[in-house]
C-alpha cells in the first residue's frame, strides 16, 4: 500500500482512474466520490445518499465494487479505479452497457452507472451467473424506476453474448 504524502492538512493522492494516472491535493475528509467528480471530472459516478445505502456511487477499486462515498480519497491512494466512463473502449460501449440499452434497462439513468459496475464485477468473476446470482450482485444498488426485471435481463443477456 502506498502512503499518501501529507503536506500540512492536505494529502497528495496518486491513483490510476480508467487507465490514466492522476494526482491531487485533498483534505483528509475528501471522499473518493468527491475526488472523482470534482477534481477529475468523472461525473458518471453519481452522488446519491452519501451513506453507502443506494449504490449510485459504485465504482471498481482494484476490480472490486466499492461505494465511493464511503472510501476516503487517501484510502484510494496507489489503487486503480474504474468508473462508468472507463468501460467504453475506442468509442465502443462495453457489452453490458449495450445490453442495458437493448433491454430498456435504463429509465432515469441515475442508478445505471453503479448498477452496471456492480454487474461488471460479477461478470468478471462469474461469466455465467444465474438470475439469483445477478440479483445478489446488484443487491446494494437501488433503483426506483425499473423494478429490476429489465436490469436483470440486460445482465443475463450480456453474459450470454460474452459466451
Amino acid at each position: 500500500m502506498v502512503t499518501a504524502i501529507k503536506k500540512g492538512n492536505l494529502h497528495v493522492v496518486r491513483l490510476v482512474v480508467n487507465g490514466e494516472e492522476h494526482a491531487a491535493l485533498v483534505k483528509s475528509n475528501t471522499t473518493l466520490l468527491d475526488l472523482l467528480r470534482e477534481e477529475f471530472d468523472y461525473t458518471g459516478t453519481k452522488k446519491g445518499c452519501e451513506l453507502g445505502d443506494c449504490g449510485a456511487c459504485t465504482v471498481l477499486m482494484d476490480g472490486k465494487t466499492v461505494n465511493s462515498c464511503l472510501v476516503l480519497a487517501v484510502e484510494a491512494n496507489g489503487h486503480t479505479v474504474t468508473t462508468i466512463e472507463g468501460l467504453e473502449r475506442n468509442g465502443e460501449l462495453d457489452r453490458l452497457q449495450e445490453e442495458f440499452i437493448n433491454q430498456a434497462a435504463v429509465q432515469c439513468g441515475y442508478c445505471s452507472p453503479g448498477m452496471i459496475l456492480s454487474a461488471k464485477a460479477l461478470l468478471v468473476r462469474n461469466p455465467h451467473p444465474s438470475e439469483r446470482e445477478v440479483r445478489e450482485a446488484i443487491g446494494g444498488n437501488l433503483c426506483r424506476c425499473t423494478g429490476y426485471v429489465r436490469i436483470v435481463k440486460a445482465i443475463l443477456a450480456a453474459a450470454e453474448a460474452n459466451s
